[in-house]
């Protein structure tokens, strides 16, 4: 345990019996309850966490919201159709959400300039809600273009996925950098263990606090690894951050944004 202040902005939570999305890319056969995953942050010694919306699921955001209003250390995101209306998405504020995520990956864009896009990301902003967009590193800038005009909050998953091939000069490292730059987005440190050479996530760890500092980061587990189970713990995905940032004071700072953020 410690006593540090300490957020995890990213994981998933499922019961064991619910309705995989039709386009699932994995079917875990277990559940990841949230008993389960609010032992595994004691064990780590973190106090609070964000459910990030798992498109395994689809809009079956049903076990997530019931997850928060009963645990008040929780946040988290969904996924809705665009014309979801604001007295839902009031509800769904009132009992610990925070902002949806579009989960891009692997699919055509949709047309955000369509009517029920439109609504739907200035509703968010007049909520004070955000954003979270999980998309490849080639197509990111062109979606962060697309909710700048609302000026709704945007978190951007995963360092952006950067290419390592391309290092610093990768297009979407360098359209987080530009859209923290200017106030629209902030970054989530997460999901650096798949990548098998930890010196990846570490140069661009310590490249956003350069051009960014630590006020625009955020730090995620993706517990429960997801297609990489068994190959790491949440201890571990803490001890890597360690790794990534050695400086205690920047990684407090980035665990006091995200509780700034998502629980202020």
């Amino acid at each position: 345990m410690t006593d540090m202040l300490q957020v995890d902005t990213h994981a998933h939570i499922w019961g064991e019996s619910m309705p995989f999305w039709s386009k699932a890319w994995k079917r875990p056969d277990y559940g990841y309850t949230v008993e389960t995953y609010l032992e595994t942050l004691d064990a780590s010694g973190v106090g609070f966490a964000v459910i990030a919306a798992a498109s395994l699921f689809g809009t079956y955001n049903d076990y997530v919201i019931r997850a928060l209003r009963e645990h008040k250390r929780l946040r988290g995101t969904v996924i809705v159709d665009p014309d979801i209306g604001m007295y839902e998405l009031e509800a769904m504020r009132r009992d610990g959400v925070v902002g949806i995520r579009l989960q891009l990956f692997h699919t055509d864009l949709p047309d955000f300039s369509a009517d029920g896009y439109t609504r739907l990301f200035y509703r968010l902003r007049d909520l004070d809600m955000h954003v979270h967009v999980n998309i490849e590193p080639f197509r990111l800038a062109p979606v962060l273009d697309a909710l700048r005009p609302s000026g709704v909050k945007i978190v951007i998953d995963h360092f952006g996925w950067p290419d390592p091939e391309k290092g610093l000069e990768c297009p979407g490292f360098l359209a987080a950098v530009a859209a923290g730059q200017d106030g629209a987005a902030w970054i989530k440190l997460s999901g650096g263990f798949r990548r098998p050479d930890q010196n990846i996530p570490r140069m661009f760890a310590q490249a956003y606090v350069e051009r960014l500092g630590a006020e625009r980061l955020f730090w995620g587990s993706d517990a429960p690894f997801v297609g990489a189970e068994g190959t790491v713990t949440h201890k571990e995905t803490l001890d890597q951050l360690s790794y990534w940032l050695p400086d205690p004071e920047i990684r407090a700072a980035i665990h006091r944004n995200a509780y700034d953020f998502y629980f202020g």
